[in-house]
Formats: C-alpha cells, sequence, structure tokens
C-alpha cells in the first residue's frame, strides 16, 4: 500500500493535490460534482481588500496546448468573502484551505490577510505577488527580490499562520526572489504563476483579449514551471507547491521529483472538472509502477 500523504508547514495532506486559486472557485461549486474532501486542500479565488469586477471581456481565449486569460482577480472583497463564501464552504470542505490574497499595494496585502487570519478553516496563505492581468499592482510586486521581500515581511507581521508567495516566472532570476522571500519569513514558496502571452485575430488584426496581454497557462508552460521549482528548490530550504501544466499523475511525481512537496493543478479544472480527481485516483498506480512507496522520499530526488 502506498503512501500518498505530504505536510506543508506542519498541516498533513491525505495526497499532494491542490486546484489552484482562480480554477475552483470557493470549491462549493465543485462540491455539487463530487465529494471535494478527496483533495489535499486547495487554494480559493484570489481575494483583495475590495471587490473587484475585473478586466471587460473577452477576457479568455484558448491557444495551442494551453489558453490565455485576463479574468483580472475578479472577486466579491474580504468582507463578503468571510461572510458569505466561506461559511458556504465550511459545509462542504472539512479540511484546512489555502486563502489566496492579492492586492495594489502593500498595505492590501496586510489588511486582507489580517482579516481572514482569525478565520478557522484557513490554513495557510497564498500571497500572489504574480498576477501578469492588473495594472497597477499584482506581478510588480513579485519582479524584484527587494519588492517581494517587502511583501513577505509586512504580511509577516500580522499573521501567525503559514504564508507561501506565490511567484511570478515573468522574470531573469526566480531563486534570487524566492531566496529574498525566504529571509523576510516567508514559509513556503508556490511558483509558477502565468506567463504572459497574448493573441491576435487575423480577422479583426486586433488582439483578442480586450487586456491586449493575458496569463498563459495550460501543458505547454509546464517545462518552464519544472525548470523553475528545480532551481528554486537548490535556493531555499523551504518547501515548494509547484504548479504549471499539471493534467497527469505523471506530472506530479516528475515536479516533485524537481523539488515541489504539493502540486497545484489549475487549468486543466477548467477543461475537465474531474480532473483534480482522477489525478488523485490514479496517483497510486503511478506510484507503484516507478517504485515509489512513499512520496515524501522523492521530494527533490532528481537533484
Amino acid at each position: 500500500m502506498v503512501n500518498t500523504k505530504v505536510t506543508l508547514s506542519g498541516i498533513e495532506l491525505d495526497n499532494p493535490i491542490i486546484p489552484a486559486s482562480g480554477t475552483f472557485g470557493f470549491g462549493y461549486e465543485f462540491a455539487e460534482l463530487y465529494d471535494i474532501n478527496c483533495l489535499g486542500t486547495f487554494s480559493f479565488k484570489g481575494t483583495t481588500k475590495d471587490p473587484r469586477f475585473g478586466n471587460p471581456t473577452p477576457r479568455i481565449a484558448e491557444t495551442a496546448s494551453g489558453m490565455l486569460n485576463a479574468v483580472g482577480l475578479q472577486n466579491p472583497g474580504v468582507e463578503k468573502v468571510i461572510s458569505e463564501e466561506l461559511p458556504k464552504l465550511k459545509k462542504c470542505f472539512h479540511k484546512p484551505v489555502m486563502a489566496n490574497v492579492s492586492g495594489f499595494a502593500v498595505d492590501d496585502y496586510v489588511y486582507t490577510v489580517e482579516r481572514l487570519s482569525d478565520e478557522s478553516q484557513i490554513g495557510w496563505f497564498e500571497v500572489n505577488i504574480s498576477c501578469p492581468n492588473v495594472h497597477g499592482g499584482g506581478m510588480s510586486f513579485g519582479t524584484t527580490p527587494e519588492a517581494a521581500a517587502e511583501v513577505t515581511r509586512a504580511v509577516r507581521r500580522v499573521t501567525t499562520k503559514p504564508i507561501y508567495i506565490k511567484l511570478s516566472p515573468n522574470v531573469a532570476d526566480i531563486a534570487s526572489i524566492a531566496k529574498a522571500c525566504e529571509a523576510e519569513g516567508a514559509d513556503g514558496i508556490s511558483l509558477i504563476n502565468t506567463l504572459l502571452g497574448m493573441r491576435i485575430d487575423l480577422k479583426t488584426r486586433k488582439p483578442v483579449i480586450a487586456n491586449k496581454t493575458g496569463g498563459f497557462s495550460g501543458p505547454a508552460i509546464k517545462p518552464v514551471a519544472v525548470r523553475m521549482v528545480y532551481q528554486v528548490f537548490d535556493a531555499v530550504k523551504i518547501p515548494i507547491i509547484g504548479m504549471g501544466g499539471v493534467s497527469t499523475a505523471e506530472d506530479v511525481i516528475e515536479f516533485m521529483l524537481a523539488g515541489a512537496t504539493a502540486v497545484q493543478v489549475g487549468a486543466a479544472n477548467l477543461i475537465d472538472p474531474f480532473a483534480s480527481r482522477d489525478i488523485i485516483n490514479e496517483l497510486p498506480r503511478v506510484m507503484e509502477k516507478y517504485g515509489i512507496n512513499n512520496l515524501t522520499d522523492i521530494i527533490g530526488g532528481a537533484h
């Protein structure tokens, strides 16, 4: 019997599979389709201080082996997440959940984390300093070690819960940014967020997405994500949550060998709402195929 359990900052997960923020809502939508308690956990929809309608449409476009999105952090704001979304989630998900937070200034991150910190169901914070689809914030905090350190330091002061900093791949040196976050008290690193991409409509001769550019995700970005997880594993001593193009149990094993302790599933959930469940069901068979008895034994095994 294989052991799929892993531990993230002192919290044990039944398996390393985590649906990624923005692809799983607040969980209860998927709970109508299957028992989401089979998940390790999930990262809920990116939450900001104030409500956001998001970017104008069209804001999604298909690409070969992936998709572009420029949703722009549409969410009801932290107060409604606390009063409406979390109570609904509690009825169908009985494990700690990961709270994904974003902002447009350091104070925004601090406010949102502080407001959510007392919520008993939140096990970890995933601090998104890497969203490429908003102006005046988001990715701008994740492109230099100094800015990433500033957000990490500020958030660290207002919560005792584990904080995982979600990093952008749209940088020259991902390892230096991860090290800066670790130095300021981050408990872990999540990577990668989407790559910056664009599509142009040949008939209109204009960008397909109203925002012009969007976040590129899906199977095509997996080699970039695996490479960056590998590099960050060598640079830090804190756990890594790997993501980027994950759609099979084999992908999960590959990310863990690169250095991930847990693995997020993103765009695959939008293609098939049962994707995360099916990967969990397939994982023991794939572990047996490759002679893996305990998943924790392979973390960083490719180094």
